[in-house]
């Protein structure tokens, strides 16, 4: 007995609109080819304008000398140097910022959301005042008013001197100014290169030991100390290093010699300023968002670790905030991306980041706007890129895993 076979059907265009396999391909295939089209027409009517107008764009000016110079530099720079360096050290300083507000912004708003939650009322109430008070003024009335606190209520270099009304800190180590603060620097020695090794590898076996320690506990409910031995394996191998080698880092002093510091490290006014105004500020958005995430976390949880003996600041560190992170992360990402676009307004207080090099100066001494401002924003857009990769990954890591 023969099987009949159906007839196959065959394809008609009439499918793409009306068969519901084939709409959605269609949509998106016709929006995709509409967004092109539109981009082209943006870009062929720039090009034609700049035509007319006699300009065409030339990314040759990064290499011509920049002619002037820049107060902070990470880098060498000079101002014989191009305009493609100076570039570089406004890349810098923007990194510089960004990275030095994301930690310590973590840290102020991790500690705040924590403490906007404590049974003690003038500390919870002195956590919601800070997170008020900071976020519903304008970032760069904050960015303005520590400028101004740091130019105009710190005392002079000359108030210093003996019979001055200054002091310094920490067995006269640092020194707060109207000019900046003055730190120790380090001086690199022969052997220093082995000390930096020795560093790096303390701090991976730190985070390998709080690793294993948390595993530990995971797997056989034995709970090891992890704060103290983590920090004693990050310093005491540098320490013991540091000697055995002959000391081959020293530390530079800030001394009053004429009429200001020399020696050791300044830490500009404008620099200052921009880090505590971006830490403080975004901090405050952190801390919300670490008490939502918190806040979203079962009860149930704690109730049940203070059941088992743990003590309140262990529940919140192994039980309440690794469950609370899954949370937290996603828009803690959003905010490391705000704070690094918002140092753009650095430019408010003359720090000399990105903005203030390839988007200020060499824009105004070449008169190219569209290649200085296109290459501002791709460098943005590349760094958001990249934040929100990192951050991702560690998203992933944290979400929960099936057995």
């Amino acid at each position: 007995m023969s099987v009949i076979e159906a007839p196959k059907e065959s394809f008609r265009l009439s499918q793409l609109i009306y068969d519901t396999r084939y709409r959605s391909m269609t949509i998106q295939v016709i929006t995709l080819a509409l967004i092109c089209v539109g981009i082209y027409w943006l870009v062929d009517n720039l090009l034609a304008n700049l035509d007319n107008l006699g300009l065409e764009p030339d990314f040759g000016f990064l290499s011509s000398r920049a002619g002037y110079d820049i107060g902070q530099t990470l880098i060498e720079y000079d101002n014989s140097m191009s305009h493609g360096r100076a570039a570089l050290v406004g890349i810098a300083n923007t990194l510089l910022v960004a990275v030095m507000g994301c930690v310590t912004a973590t840290i102020i708003g991790v500690l705040a959301g924590v403490l906007r939650l404590s049974k003690n009322w003038v500390i919870s109430r002195l956590m919601a005042f800070y997170v008020e008070g900071i976020r519903n003024v304008p970032l760069l009335l904050w960015i303005v008013l520590v400028y101004a606190v740091m130019s105009e209520g710190m005392p002079q270099p000359k108030d210093f001197r003996e019979g001055g009304d200054a002091v310094m800190f920490f067995s006269d180590s640092v020194a707060i100014t109207n000019r900046g603060i003055y730190i120790p620097g380090p001086i690199w020695g022969e052997n220093s290169g082995i000390l930096i090794a020795v560093f790096i590898a303390s701090i991976i076996g730190a985070f390998a030991y709080r690793r294993y320690a948390k595993k530990l506990l995971f797997d056989t409910g034995r709970l090891l100390p992890m704060v103290w031995p983590a920090i004693a394996m990050a310093f005491v191998p540098v320490i013991v290093a540091q000697f055995v080698l002959g000391q081959p880092v020293t530390l530079s002093y800030p001394e009053l010699g004429g009429f200001n510091f020399k020696g050791g490290i300044q830490i500009s006014n404008p620099l200052v300023a921009l880090w505590i105004a971006l830490s403080l500020y975004t901090g405050a958005f952190i801390a919300e968002i670490v008490r939502a995430g918190i806040m979203a976390v079962s009860n149930g949880q704690s109730e049940a670790a203070f059941a088992l003996g743990m003590q309140p600041n262990r529940t919140m560190s192994l039980v309440v905030l690794p469950q609370a992170m899954r949370v937290i992360i996603p828009p803690l990402i959003s905010q490391f991306l705000n704070l690094t676009k918002n140092s753009s307004l650095a430019i408010a207080v003359g720090y000399p980041d990105v903005r203030a090099t390839l988007g200020g100066i060499t824009l105004n001494q070449t008169g190219r706007a569209l290649e200085c401002m296109l290459l501002l924003g791709l460098f943005y857009l590349a760094l958001s890129l990249i934040i929100s990769f990192v951050m991702n990954l560690y998203n992933n890591s944290m979400k929960l895993k099936e057995r």
